[in-house]
């Protein structure tokens, strides 16, 4: 990985021409689902669980060739995963109200600012998410950046869930791109890995100050927000 903190070093690798964002987690500031589940009678430790869990189950399914929209999943979990006996309403209810989080969220205090900035570089920005299209237009449009975003694209037109080539090939596919010429910024490094190996370079945005896996392919760029990212970019030629 480069250890590229210093936005006056200049990264080893060329500016690309897309960038391509995840969007929960990366974008998203999911902790508010939290309380969806409080709401409702659940422990909110219960949230992380869940996620990850949808994940898994998602990567299961796209590993087996049968991959299923990521409401689905996470909306058939709950309803296995939420704890019936502390319930404040019935099951369906829950269900529904926890997967209407999703479109009240909030992105990370860097990311407006970063977007802008790095649209500012004359970079065209993509979203490619394992989740819904309309969750990522309401969440760039409560942000006041979605005329910033060339096209929003989801996994569901792909038939692959990331990190699966087939979802990156998709999206380059889309917007007319190779995959030398296109960058994946993301918080998970399974979506890091994947991108990699379908040719793509790779950000991996690290807000937290955690370790990145070594089992994993390194990411080009390490950054602390999306405004640090363009910094780094900002030097690139």
């Amino acid at each position: 990985m480069n250890d590229l903190h210093d936005p006056n070093e200049s990264p080893t690798l060329r500016r690309p021409r897309v960038i391509v964002f995840d969007v929960n987690e990366t974008l998203s500031d999911m902790a508010p689902l939290s309380e969806r589940f409080t709401d409702v009678g659940a422990p909110a430790e219960l949230a992380s669980l869940w996620f990850a869990s949808v994940l898994r189950d998602g990567f299961a399914l796209t590993a087996s060739g049968s991959a299923r929209p990521f409401a689905n999943v996470a909306s058939g979990l709950l309803a296995v995963m939420l704890p019936l006996k502390t319930l404040d309403r019935e099951i369906d209810d829950a269900v529904e109200h926890i997967m209407g989080g999703f479109m009240g969220l909030d992105v990370h205090p860097d990311v407006a600012d970063g977007i802008r900035a790095l649209a500012a570089l004359d970079i065209r920005l993509i979203t490619l998410s394992n989740g819904a299209i309309g969750v990522a237009r309401k969440l760039l449009e409560g942000a006041g950046v979605l005329e910033h975003a060339e096209m929003l694209l989801s996994v569901d037109q792909a038939g692959a869930w990331k990190p699966a080539a087939q979802s990156y090939r998709y999206a380059l596919d889309r917007c007319g791109a190779e995959p030398h010429e296109a960058m994946l910024v993301a918080v998970h490094p399974w979506d890091i890995d994947g991108a990699h190996r379908a040719g793509l370079s790779t950000a991996w945005i690290n807000r937290t100050g955690t370790t990145y896996p070594q089992y994993f392919t390194a990411p080009d760029l390490e950054a602390t927000s999306l405004l640090h990212l363009e910094q780094l970019l900002r030097h690139s030629t």
